[in-house]
C-alpha cells in the first residue's frame, strides 16, 4: 500500500497531503481522550537507507530523505540533526552510580553514550519533529497554525515557523521558563499564557485547534517522523548497528515513539536485526506511565505530563522492545544535574532524569544511549535556584 495517514480507531486511510491532524472519521471529544489519533503508514525496504549515498550527504537529519514523509523542495530546515554521540564522563558515572546506594552503573565491556540533542538550533530535540511538521505545513500551503507546549516545542515551532513565514499561536503554561518564552516572543509568534499546569494548557488550546491546523507534537504524527531520525543517527554513528538500550526522558512520549518508529523501520529494511530496549524515564512526581495517579511539581518540567494522549502507544513501545518505565526522585535528578554540569555538560533538569535513571539499570550491558534532550541555557533561572 502507498504511504498514508491512518486512523487508529477505524483504520480509515487518508493521503499524506490531507490537511488534518486527527481523523475526521471519529467525533472529537476533548484534549485528554485519544479519539481519532492518526499514525503514518510509511513503507520501507532496503532502498530506504542507501548507506553509501547517505554517507556523502550533508550532516543533517535530511540525509535520510528516502525515509521522511516530505517531498523534495518543501523542507524547512535550520541544519538540525547529526548531533554528537559522546561517552558519559567517568566522574558523572561515579556520581550517579552512588544514587542507588552502591558504586558503578555499567558492566565491564559496556559503554554508556550521550546523544546531545541539546545542541539543536533552538536548544532541544524538538527541532527534529518541528522541521518535518513545519515542512508539512508548507506542503499544505498553510498560513496560520497553533501549538501548545511546556516550552521547548513552542520555542522550536516559533523559530521554524518564522523561517517558513507561517504565523503561529503558542499556548504555554504560565510558569514556563522565561528563557523559553523569550525565544517564542522574539521570533514573532503570538504567545498565550495559560494559568495552571501543563494539562490546563492542552485544554485551553482545544477550541482553537478545532479552527486552525494543530501542529501538536502529541497529536500530529508528522512530528514522530522527524524524531525518528534520532534512531537513524544513533544507528549510523554506531556503524549501522543498534545499541542495547536507549534511555529517554518521557512526558508525551514524542521522542520515545520516534525511537520506536525509527528503529523498527531500520529493522524492517534489514539494516539491523533487532530493536533496542526502550527505557522511558519519568519524574516520580509525575509518572503516569508507571501507573501514578497523583501528581505534584517537578523540576523536570519538560516531562510533567499527567495525561499523555498516546499513553498506550508509549507503553506498547516499552513492552514490545523489552524495555521498562523508570521513575526518579527530585533529589536524584538534582544530584545528576549537578554532576553533569560540573563535568562540563550544561543540560536542563529534564535531561538529568536520564542520567539519574542509570543507577537503576545496572542489569543492562552493551551500548546504552542516553537522550540529552534540552540545553541548560533554556532553564538558567531554574538551574540557578537548584544549584546556587
Amino acid at each position: 500500500m502507498p504511504a498514508a495517514l491512518v486512523c487508529r480507531d477505524t483504520g480509515t486511510r487518508y493521503p499524506l497531503d490531507t490537511p488534518i491532524w486527527r481523523s475526521p472519521a471519529v467525533a472529537p471529544v476533548d484534549s485528554v481522550t485519544p479519539a481519532g489519533l492518526l499514525d503514518i503508514d510509511w513503507p520501507v525496504d532496503a532502498s530506504t537507507f542507501p548507506r553509501e549515498a547517505i554517507a556523502k550527504r550533508p550532516a543533517t537529519m535530511w540525509r535520510y530523505r528516502e525515509a521522511l514523509p516530505i517531498p523534495a523542495g518543501v523542507e524547512v530546515t535550520l541544519g538540525e540533526g547529526m548531533t554528537p554521540l559522546l561517552a558519559v564522563p567517568e566522574r558523572v558515572l561515579e556520581s550517579v552510580g552512588a544514587l542507588g546506594g552502591s558504586s558503578g552503573t555499567i558492566r565491564p565491556g559496556s559503554q554508556m553514550l550521550l546523544k546531545l540533542d541539546s545542541l539543536h538550533p533552538s536548544g532541544s530535540y524538538k527541532d527534529r519533529g518541528v522541521s518535518v511538521m513545519v515542512s508539512q505545513c508548507r506542503r499544505l500551503g498553510l498560513s496560520h497554525v497553533v501549538e501548545d507546549s511546556s516550552g521547548n516545542a513552542g520555542s522550536s515551532f516559533a523559530l521554524y515557523c518564522a523561517a517558513a513565514g507561517i504565523a503561529c499561536d503558542i499556548y504555554v503554561p504560565e510558569a514556563t521558563s522565561p528563557a523559553k518564552l523569550t525565544q517564542v516572543l522574539t521570533s514573532g509568534a503570538r504567545l498565550v499564557r495559560v494559568p495552571g499546569d501543563r494539562q490546563a494548557t492542552s485544554d485551553a488550546i482545544w477550541e482553537a485547534a478545532q479552527r486552525h491546523y494543530y501542529v501538536s507534537h502529541a497529536w500530529n504524527p508528522f512530528f514522530f517522523h522527524g524524531t525518528k531520525t534520532f534512531a537513524f543517527e544513533v544507528c549510523e554513528q554506531l556503524g549501522w548497528k543498534a545499541p542495547e538500550a536507549v534511555v529517554v526522558p518521557t512526558g508525551n512520549g514524542t521522542l520515545l515513539l520516534g525511537c520506536w518508529i525509527g528503529f523498527e523501520e531500520l529493522r524492517r529494511a534489514g539494516v539491523i536485526d533487532r530493536v533496542p530496549k526502550l527505557i522511558a524515564v519519568q519524574a516520580a512526581h509525575c509518572a503516569p506511565l508507571a501507573g501514578a495517579t497523583a501528581f505534584s511539581h517537578t523540576v523536570a518540567e519538560g516531562i510533567a505530563i499527567p495525561r499523555p494522549i498516546r499513553r498506550e502507544q508509549c507503553l506498547a513501545a516499552v513492552r514490545d522492545t523489552g524495555g521498562r518505565v523508570v521513575t526518579v526522585s527530585e533529589a536524584d535528578t538534582v544530584a545528576a544535574l549537578r554532576a553533569a554540569i560540573r563535568a562540563g555538560l550544561y543540560i536542563e533538569p529534564t535531561c538529568a532524569t536520564a542520567l539519574a535513571a542509570t543507577a537503576q539499570l545496572r542489569d543492562l550491558s552493551g551500548t546504552i544511549v542516553l537522550a540529552i534532550t534540552g540545553h541548560g541555557l533554556k532553564t538558567n533561572d531554574t538551574i540557578a535556584k537548584l544549584l546556587a
